[in-house]
């Protein structure tokens, strides 16, 4: 028989290092009549509610898509929020204005429930795996599940501490001895290479047990896919320059307490292979693919009729997957954000932690309706994210990044949809009064944009001539910018159409008005740009075992393979595949596919990481914000169009900024973790 006295005790101990102090029995609200461990483990109905428990910590701070309140990650240099800039102090609310958040501001108390989450999700998830072998009710098939489930959980926990606070420290499988002195239990950091090693040897135990499928009723549940997707990301990672040959100042600064170094400084391009190979795992599974919805002849102004994209040669007379003749490029995008199509129905979500409340991609769009429909109106867009999206041939918008130095000479359109245009859909979907710099673009752009003078559908709206607004942002305009002296206004004047159904509302501030989303925490888009990525930074070739050792992959740079990554991503958008000029060159190719990532995971949380990852952040994070001219009247509408530089929001990067601080209270708890540089060890 287990001692339930030594668990409850090491559970004790962990929480002086890892937890605030009085809350480590968080799942003693299950038992409260302190039944015997064995009781605990032996009873399906006990097991099932501490797995459940476990669970439990992933949400709010632990979420990838959630508006600013727990996860400002999702906001990097191509989307914001504007509705703290000076209502919130956040050493008193912890609450974070943008401003902040992107100036590094912040301090080693903000926004820290991440840590003290997932390392409560960590002690759970153990104990279920050393005692559910004991369980009475369940057959073996059931209990295997459910162990996988646990370990999957607990390295997806190390995962999301790894991806925000760099290297952390990895407690031992078996537990800790309670009769240790402190300074035995306290723990070091553990060099990235060793957590990363670590989450993706779990996974692959996980792998194994988990289903294929879940029934809808179990879709926050992982999968066999959702293991190896997440081992795919953190290999990824784990080859990317930040930790991957990373010689500069800030990787000599981050060591443990015995002065070891943490990220990598030995180049090693093997990683890369084998982050290849573990993408091409979730490839072969053949469980999942991109969604797309059949072309439409007909349809009305929420579900509009199949703009089709330009004649192409190759791509417009072949059907899917090989071309777009028998789909609908936006709304085979819309819908897989939006709620249109439900979790179970979603052929490219891998996994989702389902709706764990806090601040849901619900949430997000209450944020980004205009305010005729009660919403705050103030998540948007910056310049330079709408200037990404390409024109609907694939070709770069005129004036794509002028302001920013990196223009190609051209100048931006200039003109606007007149109601002749209109009548008869010169621009669709473009209605009178819109800029013609927002003509012609792709339809990624169109479901993800909410441009000056955009059309919200509003269906759900009590009044119907609320329903169908076409929405400016001039200064003034009620209906956009014209509360420029509260909150709610867009910054650069380009709002998020994504995620927006055409029902939503936030009418009377009820948010069960927003139709339900699923948060697309891991999706096949992701997965197959992740396999694209990696084989493109090969020069040799590999031999990699597939994860079940089943079969060996030959990984080398194969444009065939690296098309088959990044093709369906683009051709479900609509949009032509790169040329073999693109192809062949592996930094035009490297260029190319960051953007491709900037552009169809917009608002899915991958940005702020995949900059720090790459080690761009420092360029892109310290460029100027630029947008429309909000100051601007409808009168005065060319001004408003002539990007101008975003006097609301600030930007810039430092050293620190690598990876989130360690709270004071952890570091004091545990006298062998380090700080992360440019941070301090005590208030």
């Amino acid at each position: 028989m287990i001692n339930k006295i030594k668990i409850f005790s090491i559970l004790s101990i962990l929480a002086g290092i890892f937890g605030s102090c009085g809350d480590y029995l968080d799942s003693d609200e299950y038992f409260k009549d302190r039944v015997t461990d064995e009781k605990i483990f032996s009873s399906k109905l006990y097991s099932e509610e501490w797995l459940a428990h476990t669970y439990s910590f992933l949400k709010n701070e632990c979420a990838d898509v959630s508006s600013k309140g727990y996860t400002p990650h999702c906001f990097a240099d191509d989307m914001y929020y504007g509705d703290r800039d000076i209502e919130y102090d956040n050493k008193e609310t912890n609450s974070l204005s943008y401003n902040q958040f992107h100036m590094g501001s912040y301090d080693e108390n903000t926004k820290q429930d991440t840590w003290t989450q997932c390392y409560k999700g960590i002690r759970n998830a153990s104990i279920f795996i050393k005692n559910i072998d004991i369980n009475e009710d369940l057959d073996a098939e059931g209990i295997a599940d459910y162990k996988a489930q646990a370990r999957f959980v607990r390295a997806y926990y190390y995962w999301l501490l790894l991806r925000k606070y760099g290297p952390i420290p990895l407690l031992p499988d078996e537990g800790i001895d309670y009769t240790d002195s402190y300074e035995d239990i306290a723990l070091p950091r553990n060099s990235y290479e060793e957590c990363a090693a670590y989450i993706s040897s779990e996974m692959v135990l996980a792998a194994r047990d988990l289903k294929t499928y879940r029934d809808e009723q179990s879709i926050g549940r992982p999968t066999r896919g959702a293991a190896l997707a997440t081992r795919a990301m953190v290999l990824l990672y784990a080859a990317s320059p930040l930790a991957n040959g990373n010689t500069d100042g800030y990787a000599q600064q981050l060591t443990d307490d015995e002065g070891r170094l943490l990220l990598s400084t030995e180049y090693n391009e093997e990683k890369w292979a084998k982050a290849a190979a573990a993408a091409k795992d979730v490839i072969e599974l053949g469980v999942y693919d991109l969604y797309v919805a059949s072309y439409r002849t007909a349809g009305t102004s929420s579900f509009p009729a199949t703009i089709t994209p330009p004649e192409n040669a190759e791509f417009s007379n072949k059907d899917w997957p090989e071309g777009w003749a028998n789909i609908d490029p936006f709304e085979s995008y819309r819908a897989v954000f939006n709620g249109t199509v439900s979790a179970s129905d979603n052929p490219e979500l891998i996994f989702t932690r389902g709706n764990n409340g806090g601040e849901t991609p619900d949430a997000m769009v209450a944020h980004q309706l205009p305010r005729i429909a009660s919403g705050w109106n103030t998540h948007g867009l910056t310049q330079k994210q709408c200037d990404a999206y390409y024109m609907n041939d694939g070709t770069d918008c005129p004036g794509k990044d002028k302001e920013i130095g990196r223009g190609d000479g051209s100048e931006r359109v200039t003109g606007y949809v007149t109601a002749y245009d209109a009548y008869y859909g010169n621009y669709k979907p473009l209605a009178k009064g819109v800029s013609l710099q927002y003509a012609n673009r792709e339809p990624r752009f169109y479901a993800s944009v909410a441009y000056n003078g955009s059309v919200w559908h509003l269906e759900n709206e009590s009044e119907e001539v609320n329903r169908e607004q076409q929405v400016f942002y001039y200064r003034g305009d009620k209906d956009g910018n014209g509360y420029t002296n509260t909150m709610f206004w867009l910054r650069t004047g380009i709002g998020v159409m994504k995620f927006v159904h055409p029902r939503d509302t936030y009418e009377n501030g009820d948010i069960n008005n927003v139709v339900d989303k699923t948060e697309p925490a891991i999706r096949y888009a992701d997965v197959l740009l992740m396999y694209a990525e990696a084989l493109n930074e090969l020069s040799g070739s590999y031999s990699i075992q597939s994860w079940d050792g089943s079969q060996t992959y030959a990984i080398s740079r194969d444009v065939n393979e690296m098309a088959k990554g990044i093709k369906p991503v683009r051709i479900r958008a609509g949009v032509p595949d790169y040329s073999a000029d693109v192809y062949s060159d592996q930094d035009l190719f490297r260029k190319k596919l960051k953007r491709e990532r900037q552009i169809e995971l917009m608002g899915e949380g991958k940005r702020y990481y995949d900059l720090r990852r790459w080690k761009d952040a420092p360029v892109e994070e310290s460029i100027q914000i630029y947008g429309c001219n909000v100051l601007m009247t409808s009168g005065e509408k060319d001004l408003f169009h002539t990007p101008v530089a975003a006097f609301a929001l600030q930007s810039t990067f430092s050293e620190k900024m690598w990876f989130w601080p360690i709270k004071h209270e952890e570091l004091r708890r545990n006298e062998r973790l380090t700080q992360n540089p440019g941070w301090t060890y005590y208030n």
